[in-house]
């Protein structure tokens, strides 16, 4: 019953934009410090517990992209799933930007998903309707420089839709035989593939 609490504290400090200290989460659990060690002994290993729902749920829609046999489709709702879990849940960035994991959980978790956007990204590029010089490491930054963008630019409540519109406006340059120079506010059908 106790690591339960001191997740949901963790998620609460995070959400909030405090860096977890394990002896304030232990104050604020009610627990003793040694629990929280016993539990999760590194700052680390906590953040990565926070992450891994949100982490497995993007792995499982990842899977789902693939069994889509629509290549365009199948890598716009990844890569907009992606990118809105990046404006919603703050521990996302984080533990996915580190280069070693606390967890091995965590590691399995970045591979599958590397994985699924690599072989969605393949899937389009063989299909032609994506750029043939976009790489699978050139994604993820990309993710990243939208979901900082929003978060920086517009006000809580309006971050998914500003990374949306953002998300759109990126992929319109990354897919092969979109209108350019304004001729189309839909390019493609690509707005009908973006949820709402």
């Amino acid at each position: 019953m106790r690591t339960p609490r001191i997740i949901a504290v963790a998620r609460d400090l995070v959400d909030e934009g405090t860096p977890l200290q394990l002896n304030d989460i232990a104050r604020r659990a009610g627990v003793g410090v040694g629990t929280v060690y016993h539990h999760f002994p590194t700052a680390e290993a906590l953040l990565e517990t926070v992450a891994a729902p949100c982490l497995a749920e993007l792995a499982a829609h990842g899977e789902q992209a693939l069994a889509d046999t629509d290549p365009r489709r199948a890598l716009t709702g990844f890569l907009t799933r992606t990118v809105e879990a990046q404006v919603t849940d703050a521990s996302l960035s984080p533990v996915t930007a580190a280069s070693t994991d606390a967890l091995p959980r965590t590691t399995e978790l970045k591979r599958a998903l590397k994985s699924a956007c690599a072989q969605l990204l393949e899937r389009a590029r063989e299909a032609g309707v994506v750029r043939a010089d976009l790489t699978s490491d050139d994604v993820v930054p990309l993710m990243c420089g939208i979901a900082y963008a929003a978060q920086m630019h517009s006000a809580p409540a309006a971050r998914t839709e500003t990374a949306r519109r953002y998300l759109t406006a990126l992929l319109e340059g990354l897919f092969i035989g979109t209108a350019r120079h304004g001729r189309s506010n839909d390019v493609g059908g690509l707005r009908a593939g973006l949820p709402r």
